[in-house]
């Protein structure tokens, strides 16, 4: 089958293209503005890129158009469409569907998918998940929203194994829309048998009117988990209660809570892995915060599942290096550090700078920089808590491009230790101002800032 996919660069459609094209599929695809990495990795795959939504690319007669949920019916100013190849596709009445349909159709069918959902650390928890099967000899295939350390690669098929009775198959389970068409979320799409229900907070303002709508969605994943499967739910959240109490037809393993069939009990960067009260691991890594124990917790119980004994993911995740862009070391001059890292919901804000204060100790300071890029940012929906999220750092800088709120109203609580900019040289040129020896810097956005970590490292050199 020859697929051709619109929008093809993002993260989540890029690991469809690599998968089908393992799969023997003919893959192409376009994109606006085609980006590395994802283009460099899919060009290394040998899959031919286009550069935006031209009407032409009809001439390459795919068997299926995969449409990513970027594209739209929107028109620009003068009338004409956004997305002239999806009207010409429309016009024409040729095929389409979408990545998560196409994914459930062709990668999905008779695997065990164990698919990992939650509001905050769906990609480092599928990336866990993946790792510890990996670990335990079960080769599973993965799609993962980022690209996980150990493995190099967002997604790939993985293999059949003896013992198994069907591939495993780890996959990030998105709440957000599937495409313009379909305005389910992606997850009702995997039908998974292990399904890890992580935490569950209001997010995605711009398709979601408040928690209940979310939760609802919640509810449509877990009819769709058959009766011998397992949900795995975080005990702590009452979100995920109210979304269980909506009904449930399958096995429920809670964990988090110190009554969950798995708890933890230490710090976060050294813990027991408690099963129904009684230790069964030990895990000892290099990762930092509760979240990230909760994380842990979560991969734990989801891969006992397929038959993974808990010590032998502790031991997993022990060798565990994490994703690129979670708290991922970009350099050190002058004894200055900066990280750089994809948080951007006020939660994962601030659990990122907890569990850096944790480990640093109150001595260091740390200074948090942030855009306020996701859709629910851009819109303010949760400029009110943004004090909150940002206690932990000693100092606070916001790029302000492209919001029609005010920041420094919203980050006024902060007083002196918050400075906003609409120019992103100037908020460099302040933040190395600021910065002395000692320093630890968190760049936080899910886009790339610009390029700040390594403007920020050469303006810090230059300072010296």
């Amino acid at each position: 089958m020859h697929i051709h996919i619109l929008g093809i660069c993002g993260t989540f459609m890029g690991g469809v293209a690599a998968l089908a094209r393992e799969a023997g599929h003919k893959v192409t695809g376009c994109d606006a503005g085609v980006y590395p990495p994802m283009s460099d990795q899919l060009r290394a795959l040998g899959i031919e890129l286009i550069e935006g939504y031209d009407a032409s690319q009809l001439d390459l007669k795919p068997d299926m158009f995969v449409v990513g949920n970027v594209v739209s019916r929107a028109r620009l100013a003068d009338g004409s469409p956004k997305f002239p190849l999806m009207e010409a596709i429309l016009d024409a009445g040729l095929p389409y569907t979408s990545g998560p349909q196409w994914l459930s159709e062709h990668v999905l069918q008779g695997r065990h998918v164990l698919a990992v959902a939650g509001t905050h650390g769906k990609t480092t928890t599928t990336s866990m998940l993946a790792w510890i099967l990996e670990c335990a000899g079960l080769t599973p295939g993965f799609l993962v929203g980022g690209v996980p350390l150990d493995f190099g690669v967002s997604a790939r098929l993985g293999q059949q194994v003896a013992g198994q009775p069907r591939p495993l198959f780890v996959i990030e389970a998105d709440e957000y829309d599937t495409a313009f068409f379909d305005k389910r979320s992606k997850f009702v799409h995997y039908h998974p048998r292990t399904a890890v229900l992580n935490n569950l907070e209001f997010d995605h303002a711009d398709i979601f009117d408040d928690l209940a709508a979310i939760e609802r969605q919640f509810h449509h994943l877990v009819r769709t988990v058959p009766a011998a499967g397992r949900i795995v739910a975080n005990g702590l959240e009452e979100s995920l209660t109210r979304v269980l109490g909506q009904g449930c037809w399958s096995e429920v393993t809670h964990f988090g809570s110190t009554v969950s069939e798995f708890s933890a009990q230490g710090p976060a960067h050294a813990f027991d892995v408690l099963q129904r009260g009684q230790k069964v691991a030990h895990v000892a890594w290099e990762l930092s915060g509760e979240h990230n124990q909760l994380n842990a917790l979560a991969a734990i119980a989801a891969a006992e599942h397929v038959g993974v004994a808990p010590a032998v993911a502790a031991e997993a995740l022990g060798r565990f290096h994490n994703v690129k862009r979670r708290m991922e070391l970009r350099g050190t001059v002058r004894d200055i550090t900066v990280y750089d890292d994809f948080a951007h919901h006020p939660t994962a804000i601030r659990t990122t700078l907890e569990g850096l204060r944790k480990r640093l100790g109150q001595s260091p300071r740390i200074l948090a920089v942030f855009e306020p890029r996701s859709n629910t940012m851009k819109l303010g929906a949760m400029k009110a808590q943004l004090p909150w999220a940002l206690k932990e750092a000693d100092l606070v800088f916001c790029h302000t491009a492209g919001l029609d709120w005010d920041a420094a109203a919203a980050l006024a609580p902060l007083g002196d230790a918050a400075f906003c900019s609409n120019e992103l040289a100037a908020l460099i040129e302040t933040i190395a101002a600021a910065a002395r020896p000692g320093d630890h810097i968190v760049c936080m956005s899910n886009g790339g800032f610009g390029g700040i970590h390594a403007k920020l490292l050469a303006a810090l050199e230059a300072t010296a």
